[in-house]
């Protein structure tokens, strides 16, 4: 399950793909990275824990990566909710504060 904020984040780099390559490349990707979101139903414990989290201890999120993107996502009973998907070679520290810490 996808929350909103994970949904808008695939809207905004698909348009920011499509904008500065292609609507192409931008396809590209938004299909790779659904099927790394697709992937996770299947094995949700495959993904390590985020090192910026798992450093404070918090190690209830885990990532799939999609070079050079990260889904960050927490497996919730029989359920896999994914809360961001970002590109990792923003400030990732800030991000995840933002959207997973102080939410």
């Amino acid at each position: 399950m996808l929350t909103d904020g994970a949904e808008r984040d695939i809207e905004s780099i698909y348009d920011y793909i499509a904008e500065s390559d292609s609507a192409a490349s931008a396809d590209h990707v938004l299909d790779r990275l659904m099927e790394v979101v697709e992937s996770l139903k299947e094995f949700p414990d495959r993904g390590g824990y985020p090192k910026e989290l798992a450093a404070l201890g918090i190690r209830k999120y885990r990532q799939a990566l999609f070079k050079p993107y990260r889904v960050i996502y927490r497996v919730l009973e029989s359920q896999v909710v994914i809360y961001l998907i970002v590109d990792a070679r923003r400030d990732m520290q800030s991000v995840l504060a933002r959207r997973l810490l102080l939410a």
